[in-house]
């Protein structure tokens, strides 16, 4: 008997999540210089991480043979100060993935359905197969935004969880409070809301769904310090529930989860609001710097509000991916979130920016065609 006769009949299901290509292997395959790569694709910071959370990483490398505060009492508790939440409601992970990963230890079973969004972040996707569960996808509207009505009418007995990414990645189309508000009122009792923020910080207003938590609906809030805070590489984020909610989290959560210098750097980020505030001012203005590009070549953008913005190319989006990635630019294709005409491209510095820009526009010149 082989492996693939051993697993668990739900693994055949399961699609692979395909990451950006880091900039090593692109090097490597296309014989290229790793300086002269750029990688726009995994919608990283790329002004890096916050400095306050390097110096305190760094610092607590000195503990890194002591298992970690299994708690994360000193995080938590900040976290609770500073967004006027009680402590029992917080738990901490390693990175708002893991979330999904425990709400389907929870939850999720054969016989049992998730709704979301077509297309959404497909971990959500990815998670409900491995448990044997059944996802309802919902397709976006025609602006690519979620459309929630349509989210609410497909939610039957079998529902468990609803899973609604806002912004929604691979579009960063966005919902409105009144919006929210609607939606998780309109949510029957057996459901969970499962509100994925992990781009929260880039928007201008952004929806809160605690005061529903504190009414009692049943709901979590998934955060993240990949993003702005820069922290991908260390793997750190939390969530916002009922007390209830967060006890049985934190039941299934694996003990030790997250890094000593994890918890440390994340601990020193909460208070770097220098930090934040001049990311979003430069992410803000990428954005810009971007979509004025790209619709002056008569590209299609979606109208989103997070670090990335998603265009369209039509039939040529893979041969655009590649050529963009010979010339040392990588970028992400989403054929696999069922969207084959387009490609996502992450926010740079403005030199990165432009550069993309010019590459862009040599492609798309009549004599390149």
């Amino acid at each position: 008997m082989n492996y693939a006769q051993m697993l668990k009949p739900a693994i055949a299901t399961v699609p692979v999540y395909e990451p950006g290509k880091p900039i090593e292997v692109v090097a490597r395959e296309l014989g290229l210089e790793p300086d002269c790569i750029a990688k726009m694709a995994s919608n990283e910071n790329p002004f890096g991480s916050s400095p306050k959370a390097l110096a305190a990483a760094s610092k607590a490398l000195c503990g890194a043979w002591m298992y970690p505060e299994n708690s994360a009492f000193y995080l938590r508790s900040r976290l609770a100060e500073k967004l006027g939440v009680d402590f029992s409601m917080l738990s901490i992970c390693a990175g708002s993935n893991e979330f999904l990963y425990l709400l389907g230890d929870l939850f999720l079973a054969p016989g049992v359905e998730v709704v979301m969004s077509r297309p959404s972040f497909i971990t959500g996707k990815i998670v409900t197969l491995l448990y044997g569960a059944t996802p309802v996808e919902v397709p976006l509207r025609k602006d690519l935004s979620q459309d929630l009505d349509g989210l609410l009418a497909a939610i039957t007995d079998k529902t468990r969880l609803v899973y609604l990414p806002d912004p929604n990645n691979p579009t960063g189309t966005v919902c409105t409070q009144a919006e929210l508000d609607r939606f998780i009122a309109a949510l029957p009792d057996h459901v969970v809301l499962v509100y994925d923020e992990a781009y929260r910080e880039y928007r201008k207003e952004m929806p809160d769904l605690i005061p529903h938590i504190r009414a009692g609906k049943k709901g979590i809030c998934t955060r993240t310090f990949s993003k702005i805070y820069g922290l991908a590489g260390l793997r750190v984020g939390y969530s916002i529930s009922s007390p209830e909610l967060a006890e049985l989290v934190n039941r299934v959560r694996p003990p030790f989860n997250v890094s000593v210098p994890a918890l440390a750097a994340a601990l020193a980020a909460v208070d770097d609001e220098e930090w934040v505030e001049k990311c979003q001012m430069l992410n803000a203005a990428g954005l810009a710097q971007l979509r004025e590009g790209l619709c002056e070549m008569g590209l299609e953008c979606v109208n989103g509000e997070a670090n990335f913005v998603l265009v369209r190319f039509g039939a040529s989006a893979m041969d655009i991916f590649a050529k963009l990635q010979q010339k040392g630019w990588i970028v992400r294709p989403v054929r696999n979130y069922g969207l084959p005409e387009y490609l996502r491209i992450s926010v740079g510095t403005p030199e990165q920016n432009a550069g993309i820009l010019d590459a862009l526009r040599e492609l798309l010149a009549p004599s390149a065609l």
